[in-house]
């Protein structure tokens, strides 16, 4: 049987698989992944480097390539070179990105809202500081 760490895991690891595609469900509205709304949101929120993004996002440049490259197409961002140092690219919002942003945080609070409904404002906050400190752990080991 296995232990409460070997089962906290898996359930974590079950409900972010559940939650990206509840998102991504209810994105798709707006051809758009959860993935890429919250590059969006956090171009929008002044993030401007695709490495810092992909951070953000927990995926690599390779993947942030192909993301970008998506939001790129459908006319959402574009990258340009940093004024500052041309060797770097900086990314920003299109008009038509501008648009889609005050679309994007009832879709996450709606999802959001639905995962936690019936537990308690206390119990949230609690998993909400135990999932952090389980974030920092998984940081230090990667």
């Amino acid at each position: 049987m296995p232990g409460p760490v070997v089962t906290l895991t898996s359930v974590i690891v079950r409900l972010a698989r559940d939650a990206r595609t509840a998102l991504d469900q209810q994105f798709a509205a707006h051809d758009l992944t959860s993935q890429q709304a919250g590059a969006l949101i956090r171009v929008y929120g002044g993030e401007s480097s695709p490495r810092r993004i992909a951070d953000l996002l927990g995926t690599d440049t390779a993947g942030m390539t192909r993301l970008l490259d998506r939001l790129e197409s459908k006319g959402l961002i574009r990258r340009e070179r940093d004024a500052a140092d041309r060797r770097a690219i900086v990314v920003a919002l299109t008009d038509e990105g501008a648009a889609v942003i005050p679309l994007l945080p009832g879709v996450f609070e709606r999802v959001g809202g639905s995962l936690a409904a019936g537990i308690p404002e206390s119990d949230i906050q609690t998993t909400l500081r135990v999932l952090e400190a389980m974030l920092r752990n998984a940081q230090k080991e990667a």
